[in-house]
């Protein structure tokens, strides 16, 4: 996940310590002691289904999913090598597709021979604009899967994508695996501001929802929780500490 700077580490530290203290509040019932603790009920491994937990786990699901759409939009900025399928379905030529740095562009163009480096935008002499794109097309819709014995073939069905642009063009890939597959068909999307489906975000999200939960949880661990919620402190009598930026200093 991102680094944070220490104040924005601070913060975001003392933004799940309120959030969970206030989630606290909420469910402690003091008329009822044999009532499990909110933290019971949130630790408990057996009751990932509980109301406080669903609550904490939509309350994640946006940040998560924007570091996910992060993910793939990096990923597709450094590039891929993809293989070209003859009719005769030799794999020995290749070409090099990724997206510009301001996500507006993707560049390819064909190449020698296989490539684990990036290849510069510059080398790739092809481009189609992001704004040209009409729709992402996958598996049987793609108009090189509707070639003769093509829909017989699961595994390139599986890897296979396109991108219509211009009304009537299109872009045809096919992965080099299932895992490239899910990383382009999610970041196209995601540039496209559509949503991101595929196997690989849905269990990208719910291991980072879990790990945040567990780290969000440990504020809670070793932690008295008061039966009342602190007051609410008083207005200072003066904001005099306040700086005046309308005020000319020499």
């Amino acid at each position: 996940m991102t680094v944070s700077t220490p104040l924005q580490a601070e913060k975001k530290q003392k933004r799940y310590t309120t959030q969970s203290v206030t989630l606290q509040f909420n469910t402690v019932d003091s008329a009822r002691p044999h009532r499990p603790s909110l933290k019971s009920e949130m630790l408990s491994q057996d009751d990932p289904k509980s109301r406080p937990m669903l609550e904490l786990r939509e309350k994640l699901q946006p940040e998560v999913i924007e570091l996910i759409k992060q993910q793939r939009l990096n990923r597709l900025y450094e590039g891929t090598c993809f293989r070209k399928i003859s009719a005769r379905r030799r794999q020995d030529k290749f070409w090099y597709c990724r997206l510009s740095p301001n996500h507006k562009v993707l560049h390819y163009g064909d190449i020698e021979e296989f490539s684990q480096g990036q290849i510069s935008h510059e080398s790739l002499q092809e481009k189609v604009t992001v704004a040209d794109i009409k729709a992402v097309v996958m598996g049987k819709d793609c108009p090189h899967m509707k070639e003769k014995g093509a829909l017989k073939n699961k595994e390139l069905l599986e890897l296979a994508f396109s991108i219509l642009h211009n009304s009537d063009e299109y872009l045809n890939f096919i992965a080099p695996d299932k895992h490239e597959y899910c990383i382009w068909t999610d970041g196209l999307n995601a540039v496209l501001g559509k949503e991101m489906t595929s196997e690989l975000t849905k269990s990208d999200m719910d291991t980072l929802v879990n790990m945040e939960l567990k780290l969000r949880l440990l504020d809670l661990e070793n932690i008295q929780i008061p039966d009342v919620p602190p007051p609410v402190p008083k207005e200072p009598s003066t904001y005099d500490f306040v700086y005046d930026f309308s005020q000319q200093h020499i």
